[in-house]
């Protein structure tokens, strides 16, 4: 049984953990704590947690809990991943996992070293329709794989946002742009080499646009994130290979509708998969990885690979790597 500690009250919570928990016999949420506590009472009663605590710190030394969500800011990854690991919890961590590979290695090495669970939340991932999308570029449907465009384009009209600020591990490629340069890695199922990029800086030192060139091979990859108040949303995947084309839209929520588009030997057809949320398959990975040693799609070895690529899109477009101190 998985007894989770939460650590804050994020908004993406609810959808990410407390709703699938609401299905799932083997999971349960008991303890919460947050800055400010009168908004934790307040999560607690809507939510049904049966404990809130006084820090982030009594939630993961708590005895009735196993494992900790923690979907805070992303500077607060590191510290509070690490600080739950060494108290014998198991982790579920939100994406970006840390605010660059260096911080990623060392939230992967302690997990190693206590045996324990460490999760990215790459909830996509364990979906029936990357599985799908998966399966076809590995079949040869689509022939030689030449080139692939991932996009994830959604406007933050808040000033204030996190996202906003460079000091909070802001920047598209964090939150928006981390999905498509996970996209591409998990469909050519290598780490691209990033070529070039291009920016566009909104307060300073945080992207608010980011296109990239990649190569994965003989794959020409680009990949781009927008959270300009501009933008207009757009979640997709294009695979070209020499039968024929794949594009997929709505890769990162399939449960509120998708499309799956194969356009090969000029006939054209569309697919598509259940719409059971991501987050609980996602929640399913992590409950078998602690019951039964299953491993994890996005575990700490994949994030470490993830941020790598990361540190390298900020180098390319020549911004500072996220944790920086400036």
């Amino acid at each position: 049984m998985i007894q989770f500690g939460v650590l804050g009250t994020a908004r993406i919570t609810p959808e990410a953990l407390i709703y699938p928990c609401m299905n799932e016999p083997l999971a349960n949420i008991r303890v919460i704590a947050a800055r400010d506590k009168h908004r934790a009472n307040t999560f607690a009663a809507a939510h049904h947690i049966d404990t809130v605590c006084d820090s982030y710190l009594d939630v993961i030394n708590h005895a009735k809990i196993n494992a900790v969500y923690i979907p805070l800011h992303i500077p607060a990854h590191h510290p509070w991943t690490m600080a739950a690991l060494k108290a014998g919890k198991h982790v579920l961590c939100e994406k970006s996992l840390a605010c660059n590979a260096e911080e990623a290695r060392e939230m992967n090495q302690r997990a190693k070293d206590q045996e324990l669970v460490l999760m990215d939340a790459f909830h996509y991932r364990y979906h029936p329709l990357f599985a799908r999308m998966k399966n076809i570029v590995a079949s040869g449907t689509l022939g030689t794989i030449s080139s692939i465009d991932a996009a994830f384009h959604t406007p933050v009209t808040d000033p204030s946002d996190i996202r906003m600020n460079y000091h909070l591990g802001g920047g598209v490629t964090m939150d928006i742009g981390c999905y498509p340069i996970s996209w591409v890695r998990h469909l050519t199922d290598t780490e691209p080499t990033v070529i070039s990029a291009t920016a566009e800086v909104g307060p300073p030192q945080v992207d608010l646009f980011l296109e990239t060139k990649m190569e994965a091979g003989n794959i020409a990859i680009t990949t781009s994130a927008d959270m300009r108040a501009s933008a207009s949303f757009k979640a997709e995947v294009t695979v070209r290979g020499s039968l024929g084309e794949m594009r997929v839209d709505n890769v990162i929520a399939p449960q509120l509708g998708h499309l799956l588009t194969l356009n090969v030997g000029k006939k054209i057809t569309h697919q598509s998969v259940d719409r059971r949320p991501t987050y609980a398959y996602q929640l399913d990975a992590f409950i078998a990885a602690i019951e039964t040693g299953e491993s994890l799609w996005t575990d700490g070895d994949d994030a470490v690979a993830q941020m790598t690529v990361i540190d390298r899109c900020y180098e390319a477009v020549g911004l500072p790597i996220r944790g920086l101190k400036l």
